[in-house]
């Protein structure tokens, strides 16, 4: 019903018969990630991009990092950096097919198919 295991649910009981509601808390809030990259590296990071290799793409200057720095961070961490630090641009997001101005006709419209491309025969200039 509630979209977890039985087996999840027999733990909440458990931690709840122990610790009453203080055991249904999400016990991982306010703990750091094990992997979180250290304020110094992050600031060596960019000062790297802004002073050395401003002229690099960001899988360049990944690259960089890695070989010459041994600075072992994810390209994807990189580039998230350098956005926050607003030394790359984000890419505009991925959209589908320009939509027409106005909305389409729907099933239940007057407009008839044949009307449609008649008009656009006679704006070509047939004679």
């Amino acid at each position: 019903m509630i979209g977890i295991s039985e087996r999840q649910m027999r733990r909440w009981k458990k931690r709840y018969e122990a610790s009453g509601f203080d055991g249904l808390l999400d016990r991982r809030c306010g703990v750091p990630s094990k992997r979180r990259a250290r304020q110094a590296q992050a600031e060596q990071v960019v000062s790297l991009y802004r002073e050395q290799y401003f002229d690099l793409n960001v899988r360049h200057f990944h690259e960089k990092l890695v070989e010459e720095h041994q600075i072992g961070l994810s390209y994807t961490w990189v580039k998230q950096a350098l956005q926050a630090a607003s030394l790359v641009k984000r890419k505009s997001k991925r959209g589908g097919t320009p939509q027409a101005s106005g909305t389409p006709p729907s099933a239940g419209d007057d407009v008839a198919p044949a009307a449609i491309t008649s008009g656009f025969r006679m704006s070509v200039g047939t004679t």
